[in-house]
């Protein structure tokens, strides 16, 4: 098996709101739109993929539910600080929950978090050196 990710597939509540939020807030296009399911391509070979609750239970199972946050975070790497600031501005804009602005971080990138409309966490980081080169197109 090659050492890739091809989809992340994240359940939803509100479709139609979390369609708002990324393509109409965030400037992201859809890939592909069906009932229950919209994906967006979000790098050369990776699809986010968000499913209407009911739509990701029929084929993958019953969610569980539960206190706290879902242990899983989403990423977007930038090459600067600046630009780190800039997007994170962009999702408040579009309703996103600010989670914490952007700081140093003790393994020496600079990163905030905001929460889409379902309380996914999305860092939103400057990473140095060579992992960006690896991680942000045209770095």
């Amino acid at each position: 098996m090659d050492q890739r990710l091809s989809l992340v597939t994240l359940a939803v509540r509100d479709l139609s709101a979390t369609r708002r939020f990324y393509v109409d807030g965030l400037g992201w296009r859809p890939e592909v739109e069906a009932p229950g399911v919209l994906m967006l391509l979000v790098g050369e070979h990776i699809v986010l993929s968000l499913w209407d609750e009911t739509e990701f239970e029929e084929e993958v199972g019953p969610i569980r539910r539960g206190e706290g946050l879902v242990p899983i975070t989403l990423a977007h790497n930038l090459a600067s600080r600046e630009e780190v600031d800039a997007v994170l501005q962009t999702a408040r804009r579009a309703g996103a929950d600010p989670v914490s602005e952007a700081v140093d971080r003790v393994w020496g990138g600079y990163s905030g978090y905001f929460g889409d409309p379902d309380g996914y966490r999305w860092e939103i980081a400057w990473a140095p050196g060579e992992l960006t080169e690896k991680l942000v197109p045209g770095a």
